[in-house]
């Protein structure tokens, strides 16, 4: 038995060291990275599953309601912490070059541009909420539109917070100090679960508890960060007096990577918004089977995006140092690593699906609908997710951010909003149509993707 055991760590000691170790890099550090993410990444996305399932509580509407502010939730969110993405790029670089002080006033710019980007974006969404909501959602029934009111406000209130916290996150990855990550954000989404057990599932508050748990939770969760970086990190030396200061050099090299990166986001989840708009012409029960398909599809998503996320440190890092090979070897190490991840999640999570759709108790005649289309991106996702998703991150860790942004945007408006809306109203395909758009845009993204890893242009900027 012992020999056995032996020779097991031995074989995974040499897998690793074969594809997780390089010249920058060896083995054991890139798994403190990953590790914690995906220890983060794991809660981040059972909590959510819980949330979701626990709002379904209060009716379809209620889910609803959430399920279309989310989806623009996401949509502005993504706008800011794009810009946080542009300041993990640089600061990962910095570390990978050495250069502690530029670390240091990077992670300060990233944190200070999230925040102004955060407030403008609330302030405007607070003001025009009403046609805002009339012009995407216009079609939905009263109480789903009432309860979408509520919760897009209450949303909006939180986004600074948000902002600035993951500006923090964003700063820690770049430096590799996943840990801290990891606890700071199990101290929000624990707060923020158990605030929606009392205020939700106890109190029968609906989408008002939900509101006021993700903003109390939002708000330790902000001020817990800040006071790490201010008092016990030594690779941030956060500062407050330098936080109101804006350095514009710092600042252009953070929104070469941000702009683009939000741009990005802005016109992607746009496409991903407008496809929602399809699904409100099919009904409510169409828009609550695709709110439960998301939240499922999202636990087999676990351990390739915590690589996502690892990828823009380890990478950023390996071009930081100048070392191509290093970036190349380990971008192709994390995709293979997904594509196992996404195969062991199907072995395991597919055969407890009757068991996970029961925390939803959602409407006998939408569970088949459920499972085709979890079972569809169950097949779908080892091949296709990783080169779609974890090869851009790696690609704008090289600062390759204009070409991975207009090709997102392209494959998004040209595949999945045009292929959507001929599949699932066009040829009356409904949600499924819709679902499988997505797949099918996945799959072109990702080659548009390897092809560009391919060449030489992806790691020609020189930021640092």
């Amino acid at each position: 038995m012992k020999l056995e055991l032996r020779q097991i760590k031995y074989v995974t000691v040499s897998l690793l060291e074969k594809y997780f170790t390089g010249e920058s890099i060896e083995y054991k550090k890139i798994f403190e990275i990953i590790i914690p993410i995906f220890v983060d990444q794991t809660f981040l996305i059972l909590m959510s599953l819980l949330n979701t399932a626990m709002i379904s509580s209060a009716g379809v509407a209620a889910v609803s309601a959430v399920s279309m502010v989310d989806s623009l939730n996401i949509f502005l969110a993504n706008v800011f912490i794009a810009v946080a993405t542009g300041g993990t790029v640089i600061v990962a670089q910095y570390k990978g070059n050495g250069n502690a002080a530029m670390v240091s006033r990077t992670a300060t710019q990233a944190i200070t541009a999230a925040t102004i980007f955060s407030v403008i974006t609330s302030v405007i969404v607070i003001i025009f909420y009403t046609p805002i909501l009339n012009i995407l959602f216009g079609k939905a029934e009263a109480e789903v539109f009432y309860n979408a009111k509520i919760y897009l406000i209450g949303s909006c209130l939180s986004y600074p917070l948000i902002a600035i916290f993951q500006a923090v996150n964003g700063s820690l990855r770049g430096v590799g100090n996943t840990k801290p990550c990891l606890k700071l954000s199990l101290l929000f989404n624990l707060t923020n679960t158990i605030l929606n057990v009392v205020l939700i599932s106890i109190f029968n508050l609906g989408v008002e508890g939900l509101v006021i748990s993700t903003i109390v939770a939002r708000i330790l969760g902000t001020a817990t960060s800040l006071i790490y970086i201010v008092r016990f990190n030594e690779s941030i030396h956060f500062r407050l007096k330098n936080g109101l200061r804006i350095d514009y050099l710092i600042l252009k090299k953070i929104m070469f990577i941000g702009l683009p990166f939000a741009a990005e986001q802005i016109f992607f989840n746009g496409g991903k918004l407008l496809t929602q708009t399809f699904i409100v012409d099919l009904g409510t029960l169409a828009l609550t089977a695709f709110a439960i398909a998301n939240s499922l599809a999202m636990l087999f998503q676990i351990g390739p995006n915590a690589l996502g996320i690892s990828s823009v440190t380890v990478v950023g890092q390996c071009i930081g140092r100048r070392n191509i090979q290093d970036a190349r070897k380990f971008t192709q190490s994390l995709l293979g690593f997904s594509t196992i991840l996404f195969i062991i999640a199907a072995a395991v999570l597919l055969p407890l699906f009757p068991l996970l759709i029961k925390m939803y108790n959602p409407p006998d005649e939408i569970i088949q609908t459920i499972f085709t289309m979890i079972l569809i991106s169950a097949i779908a996702q080892p091949i296709v997710w990783s080169q779609s998703f974890i090869m851009p991150s790696a690609l704008r860790a090289a600062g390759d951010s204009n070409f991975t942004s207009i090709a997102s945007l392209l494959s998004m408006w040209l595949i999945r909003v045009v292929l959507g809306y001929i599949l699932g109203i066009t040829l009356g395909f409904g949600i499924i149509g819709v679902w499988v758009a997505m797949i099918v845009e996945w799959g072109t993204r990702g080659i548009i993707f390897v092809w560009r890893f391919k060449g030489k242009k992806w790691y020609a900027h020189k930021l640092v």
